[in-house]
């Protein structure tokens, strides 16, 4: 789960690490009293979306010259032009893709006199089976670009998990940094903060892009990006409420209703399998044949038949389907409980496009028979190679 900006600084700043002052609008009517709040005289204007690279972003109803997603105001007067022009606008970036995402709620945030950008993150580095720091004195940036570039300003740190982040630790962040004086001070406290927020918080990524030092001399989160692990939220309750479902795919939200792993893509072949593995093999194969996959869907290995109807019903609810894919392979999961839950569902929603079942495993037989006799215009496939090449060819008409 992801949240915005605004609400992982309160998080981190729960914990110890420097933010500025800000305060999180939903209409340009709070924008006034909003920067009026601050110190000033500075100040920056940043839409809240479940995207990066939003600077650099442009919005799709404003002119190609115009600022992006974060401005800076050196009034209050402008802190109120640039929310009315922003809120209720599409932001368009790197990660949002071409459609982009309306921009509903802005963080206004007291400005900072910035002497350097540096970069932090902080994941599971399953190589050595850790949480570690990321970091580099290469803030700022798109961090890939970096890796790609001059991946030796990039430096990995893995924490002992039970000894947490150790002084030696803070001292190989610090000279990865380049910190000193109060900087690295603030280091020292900060870097054993963010793994303690990561590790209490059930976090699977931590980013800070850029950390700051400020003329001062002194450290700040300038920006942060904070993932959870779904697995954990229900030892999360007041994670749970920062949710943001305007920021979710409509489709996604009632997928985890029914505990289903759905993924919306952008191609026309919807995909019901059981299993991330087999499913990802079938995601890949409907490419090798020359189309895409409308999503990633799978139902897991004890799915029963109100939960196959549900998935059912969630794949046909995309317009852009324009076939499906069912592909079962029944180990605890049984083809006879797949086929009633495709026959409840195409019953109650219908079926206007082509449909390929590929079943195989326990109780494949009653699972076919099943289906025959459904009344059901389904198209049988033997395996999945030949199941990928029937669902590409309806498609396309052949």
């Amino acid at each position: 789960m992801n949240i915005h900006e605004y609400q992982a600084k309160q998080i981190l700043k729960e914990y110890g690490a420097p933010v500025a002052a800000g305060v999180a609008i939903l209409s340009p009517g709070e924008a006034q009293a909003a920067a009026a709040s601050l110190p000033g005289p500075l100040y920056v204007v940043k839409s809240q979306i479940h995207a990066g690279g939003r600077g650099k972003g442009k919005f799709k109803e404003l002119a190609a010259d115009a600022p992006g997603g974060v401005r800076l105001a050196r009034t209050v007067d402008q802190v109120v032009t640039n929310a009315k022009a922003m809120l209720g606008h599409t932001l368009v970036t790197k990660q949002t893709g071409p459609a982009g995402k309306q921009v509903n709620r802005l963080y206004i945030e007291d400005g900072a006199d910035i002497e350097r950008e540096l970069y932090l993150s902080i994941l599971v580095d399953r190589k050595v089976g850790r949480v570690a720091f990321v970091v580099s004195t290469e803030g700022g940036m798109d961090i890939e670009q970096v890796a790609h570039d001059t991946p030796e300003k990039i430096l990995t740190v893995d924490i002992d998990p039970e000894k947490g982040v150790t002084a030696a630790d803070a001292g190989r962040l610090n000279a990865a940094l380049k910190l000193s004086g109060a900087a690295a001070k603030d280091g020292e406290s900060l870097f054993p903060a963010l793994y303690k927020a990561f590790v209490e918080k059930d976090m699977s990524l931590l980013e800070v892009n850029p950390l700051i030092v400020m003329k001062d001399g002194r450290l700040r989160v300038l920006d942060a990006k904070v993932s959870f692990d779904n697995n954990a939220l229900f030892r999360h309750a007041d994670v749970m409420a920062l949710r943001d479902e305007t920021e979710e795919d409509a489709k996604e939200i009632e997928a985890s209703k029914y505990d289903l792993a759905y993924v919306a893509l952008d191609g026309n072949i919807g995909c019901m399998v059981n299993g991330a593995g087999l499913a990802m093999a079938t995601m890949d194969i409907i490419k090798l044949y020359g189309a895409e996959p409308a999503n990633f869907l799978d139902v897991g290995g004890g799915a029963n038949k109100e939960k196959v109807t549900a998935a059912f019903k969630i794949i046909t609810a995309d317009p852009n389907v324009k076939g499906i894919l069912v592909n079962i392979f029944g180990g605890i999961m049984r083809c006879d409980v797949i086929a009633e839950g495709v026959v409840a569902a195409v019953k109650e929603v219908g079926l206007k496009v082509p449909l390929v079942v590929r079943l195989e495993g326990t109780n494949v037989e009653l699972g076919k028979k099943i289906l025959r006799e459904s009344g059901l215009n389904v198209i049988p496939a033997d395996d999945l190679d030949d199941a990928a090449q029937k669902i590409v060819n309806a498609v396309k008409g052949n």
